[in-house]
């Protein structure tokens, strides 16, 4: 099986459409086409039916997607080991994290890494969905959960906690809720369960099933703006509630502790450019304590 048909393969296969996979791949949709065409000459079988929907695998694509699967990971493994062994401080690191985390911390830790290292370049992906470290999707990510993955190293970075807040002006108009009642009478602003669902039930242990939905976001960013907009209460990591003079935290001593977690494989952990990287993320989060 050819490496390059068998990437195409893999692409369609996991997002079921060519143009999908077109953009996965940074190249045009015609070429997928031929690709899968010239794969299944080549292993004289029908891989994929094609659907209204988009392409559904055929037993043999599901047999095939097990042998391209394996290469994959082969090849990823030997990219990965052959990085580890780069002391070069330039090139490219791909590093994932949530928008808020990339706001209040991240950008900082750049300025300091491009201070040091003008020709390492970083390229950032904020997104609330746990991107794929073991397929190179990133080098590096934060995450709030520790991997269980044991190709993964995982280095605390910080605890963090998540409050209560609103805007001066909600509480003006609406004022301030009170506990126990689980917000009976006051709008709200969540993330969408995919997102989060613990907040589907219950803000900062407050249940809040007497409380009106107002608008469920996929971004801290956009949960924080929605927040200082008035629309209703929202539960938001106080390093970031705190940066903004227009909210206020409601009852303080209600707060959802959390673990930041740098997260990178193993393989990359002696890569020069990775180090300094990390080296960097960390001394801006030992910073803020």
């Amino acid at each position: 099986m050819n490496w390059d048909n068998a990437r195409v393969f893999l692409a369609i296969y996991r997002q079921g459409t060519l143009r999908a996979a077109a953009t996965e791949l940074g190249i045009d949709q015609a070429t997928v086409g031929r690709r899968l065409a010239a794969l299944e000459r080549s292993l004289d079988a029908r891989l994929f039916l094609r659907t209204p929907t988009g392409y559904t695998p055929t037993p043999a694509g599901e047999l095939a997607f097990a042998a391209a699967e394996s290469m994959e990971s082969s090849a990823h493994q030997l990219q990965r080991q052959m990085q580890g062994l780069d002391e070069r401080l330039s090139g490219t690191v791909r590093v994932a994290s949530t928008d808020t985390i990339a706001q209040v911390y991240l950008m900082r830790a750049w300025q300091d890494l491009h201070k040091c290292h003008p020709d390492i370049r970083v390229i950032l992906s904020t997104s609330t969905r746990l991107t794929n470290l073991t397929r190179r999707e990133t080098d590096l990510a934060i995450r709030p959960v520790r991997p269980t993955d044991p190709d993964l190293i995982a280095r605390h970075l910080t605890r963090r906690e998540s409050g209560l807040y609103a805007s001066r002006d909600y509480l003006a108009e609406r004022g301030e809720p009170s506990p126990g009642t689980a917000l009976a009478g006051h709008d709200v602003v969540i993330y969408q369960r995919r997102v989060s669902a613990h907040q589907s039930e219950a803000l900062c242990d407050e249940p809040i099933h007497k409380a009106r939905v107002v608008l469920e976001v996929s971004s801290g960013l956009m949960l924080a703006e929605a927040v200082r907009a008035g629309l209703g209460i929202g539960e938001l990591p106080t390093h970031m509630g705190e940066q903004y003079p227009d909210l206020v935290r409601i009852w303080p001593e209600r707060f959802r502790p959390f673990d930041l977690w740098l997260v990178m494989h193993g393989d990359l952990n002696r890569t020069a450019r990775v180090r300094a990287v990390i080296e960097s993320i960390v001394r801006v989060f030992q910073a803020a304590g």
